[in-house]
């Protein structure tokens, strides 16, 4: 019937009575356990290569030799032990002959000072970017260590981004350098499995090369903590013998089930790994007598149809788990695994899981992206299309993350979230689905659908009922996204996004929306500096065959851009007068001569007792460069004045406030004129302290004493003494202007409950 033994397939060495290796596992992308470590032995597995191919092959092998001659590895092997391994493992893969040469070469530029160029003059363009690709940022100057962990993380990135055989390269070489690497200081392996396991093994998962998957989490583990793996080992070792028999038992009936069905089906039994184990003790709190589904049960089918044919026999040998069954046929994981999934009690009361895949879904479930070129030799059929679809847009999303993101500790933190293997599968109001990580928000999936649609949403839903915006989704939900046209990104929401690109996209918007804030108030101050020059702010282009001063003044300035420097007066950390005064000396040595009118413009403005002319206006819209202190709350109609903090922006305080006055004292170049906008286009919260008597309802009749003067409490702090007879509180409330606040104040003074109100003054 078709039927694989099982004996065969389930851990062989277990069944037969032989100990498993450590750290046990079937090699993740090799036919083979055995290590490639001759050339002759690579040749034998590159039968699939023309002989053209093969050559290229044979002279990158020479050319890696002879750089990597007398260079051992730390085990005291020659190091090119290690180059014809990894490209034995990505010919396992059946690579091209372009990936293999690179594999063989891929440290070639690291250790031995081998160039791009010569590698493009001996073996083309292609093979070359792909060495590089592999190359880490050694040769560049780094504050720390993670600082060039992360950009070099980036680069092979992004290289991986224009060619996925990079990353596949990385893999391999990084499983074979965590199989060997026994004769590395305990500190260092710890310290390189830790990486392994937060940044490899997720990228694996996230390409669907699952075997490679299991086996460095397995490798990880086993350094990580050895002690912990050396005794889950044992128990598992133990849990064999215990259960060898239910194993066979349910492997029979299995086998006998499908017979009756007349159904042509492989079954093969697996074990789940050492770490798989300890992780299900983790989340469940359970000792290891408590995890039952150590063992499992593969069921191999010819078409997709008999998949569910295949659980339906299942069904009907043994009652399953109620909740346990998945199906990732109708909804692929984002990687692009398919299968059925289902739990089932045996004779004996322990819990069995069964998976449900045809060939192709097996394929691409334990190669990945690895399945387009494994099945490309020799077949027609193509069932990597699928994992390389997907791939291809997670590394898309990598090269948006890289748009926003310059900084590269803050692209590997958004890397790191978008590699979290557990996922939640929603649904738009048009019942497309989309795979987020488990805990994302609406505000996630508004910009899994599109940026402008997270940049804008104000609300949302879920299954029909109004939501939070920070609200958790769970798999089946249907998600509808309000949005305003006015709504922008809320700081905020970075606390609770999960997806690495909502958080890049928020990220990036608050930056270029400081940025362009920044640069137009440092422009406002600028002109009114040189106002009182007697001078227009010049153009940045020539005119009227006048050359601009512009570049003269930014090598004086040390500034790239005028956008940089205008940003750099905006965030203070170059004084307008000063950069006023540098352009009025440009401007006369070209001939330009102060206005007389602008001049006197600029002198009245700067007349203590005159009204300002074209200062700074605040109206409510500023954003980060316009901030108002919050030791005196300013509200309009105060007399006011700004700080221009080094690297901060400008400050706003009211004339009498005491710290302002001290920061005038230390510091009396860096202030300037502000004024208040006509109409201001919202409230402004300010401090009021209020006594109160402490009785029943007190606090309820303060409350409707500031309602009923239509303003808004936004924070009410009581403090943390005990209350007695009468208590003190701090209260925020949001009012239009000076004459409001007097309003509230007086109601507040006719209730009942209050003894004494007053605003709150900097002490």
């Amino acid at each position: 019937m078709g039927i694989r033994s099982f004996a065969a397939d389930l851990l062989p060495a277990a069944l037969q009575g032989r100990p498993r290796q450590l750290p046990a596992m079937a090699p993740a992308v090799g036919a083979t356990p055995t290590e490639v470590s001759s050339f002759a032995e690579l040749a034998d597995k590159l039968g699939y290569l023309g002989k053209a191919d093969l050559k290229k092959v044979r002279d990158a092998y020479k050319f890696a030799d002879e750089a990597h001659l007398g260079q051992f590895r730390a085990s005291g092997q020659p190091y090119i032990t290690h180059p014809i391994a990894v490209a034995g493992l990505v010919a396992d893969w059946k690579l091209d002959a372009q990936a293999i040469m690179a594999a063989l070469m891929h440290d070639a530029m690291e250790d031995c000072g081998v160039t791009k160029v010569e590698l493009i003059e001996r073996f083309g363009a292609p093979t070359a970017e792909l060495v590089d690709g592999l190359t880490k940022l050694d040769k560049l100057q780094f504050s720390t260590r993670e600082e060039g962990q992360a950009e070099s993380f980036r680069k092979m990135l992004l290289a991986m981004s224009r060619d996925v055989r990079v990353i596949l390269i990385k893999l391999c070489d990084r499983l074979h350098n965590m199989r060997t690497m026994e004769a590395m200081a305990p500190h260092k392996r710890a310290r390189i499995a830790r990486e392994t396991l937060d940044i490899y093994a997720p990228i694996a998962h996230r390409l669907g090369l699952n075997q490679t998957y299991r086996e460095l989490q397995e490798l990880s583990f086993s350094f990580i903590h050895p002690w912990r793996f050396g005794a889950l080992q044992k128990a598992v070792l133990r849990a064999r013998g215990y259960r060898r028999d239910i194993v066979s038992r349910v492997h029979d009936d299995v086998v006998a089930a499908f017979n009756d069905a007349k159904m042509k089906v492989e079954v093969s039994g697996r074990e789940k790994t050492v770490y798989s184990i300890y992780r299900k003790m983790e989340e469940k709190h359970a000792g290891f007598a408590q995890v039952n589904d150590i063992f499992g049960f593969r069921i191999i089918v010819q078409t997709m149809p008999e998949c569910y044919l295949a659980l339906g026999v299942l069904h009907q040998l043994y009652k399953p788990v109620p909740g346990r069954f998945k199906d990732y046929i109708a909804i692929p994981k984002p990687n692009g695994y398919k299968s059925l999934h289902t739990t089932l009690v045996s004779p004996l009361g322990t819990s069995v899981e069964f998976q449900i895949r045809t060939e192709e879904m097996h394929a691409v479930a334990e190669a990945g992206i690895a399945a387009h070129w494994l099945y490309k030799v020799g077949q027609e059929a193509n069932p990597g299309d699928v994992a390389q679809r997907l791939g291809a847009l997670w590394l898309k999303s990598l090269l948006d993350i890289q748009d926003e993101t310059r900084d590269a500790g803050e692209f590997l933190e958004h890397v790191k979230i978008d590699l979290v293997p557990d996922a939640v599968y929603v649904f738009t109001p048009k019942s497309k689905i989309l795979a987020l990580p488990k805990g994302a928000t609406p505000v996630d999936f508004a910009y899994a659908i599109h940026s402008d649609v997270g940049d804008h949403c104000v609300a949302a839903k879920i299954n029909g009922e109004p939501a939070t915006l920070r609200a958790t989704l769970n798999s089946g939900d249907v998600v509808e996204v309000v949005t305003a046209p006015g709504a922008r990104p809320n700081p905020a929401w970075l606390n609770f996004v999960r997806t690495g690109r909502a958080r890049s996209k928020i990220r990036h918007y608050l930056k270029t929306l400081e940025n362009e804030e920044t640069q137009a108030l440092g422009q406002k101050m600028l002109a009114q500096a040189l106002r009182a020059e007697g001078l227009p702010l010049p153009p940045q282009e020539a005119t009227e065959g006048r050359p601009s001063i512009w570049p003269v003044l930014l090598r004086w300035s040390g500034n790239r851009t005028p956008a940089d420097l205008l940003t750099d007066v905006g965030t203070g950390k170059k004084i307008a007068t000063i950069v006023a005064k540098r352009i009025a000396q440009l401007l006369r040595e070209q001939g330009q001569v102060p206005d007389a009118v602008t001049l006197s413009l600029g002198r009245y403005s700067h007349d203590d007792n005159a009204p300002s002319q074209g200062l700074v206006v605040i109206d409510g819209s500023e954003g980060a460069s316009i901030t108002l202190a919050p030791c005196c709350r300013p509200i309009p109609g105060d007399a006011i004045v700004g700080y221009l903090g080094r690297g901060e922006g400008l400050t706003v305080h009211t004339a009498d406030c005491l710290v302002g006055k001290r920061l005038f004292e230390r510091d009396r170049e860096r202030w300037m004129q502000v004024e208040w906008s006509e109409e201001p286009i919202r409230p402004f919260e300010t401090a009021v302290s209020i006594v109160m008597r402490n009785g029943k309802g007190a606090l309820a009749q303060v409350a409707q004493a500031i309602s009923s003067a239509e303003a808004d409490i936004t924070h009410i702090d009581m403090g943390d003494e005990a209350v007695g007879t009468t208590a003190e509180m701090r209260i925020l409330v949001s009012v239009r202007d000076r004459q409001h606040l007097a309003d509230v104040l007086r109601t507040l003074k006719r209730s009942p409950a209050v003894l004494k109100v007053q605003r709150v003054k900097p002490s």
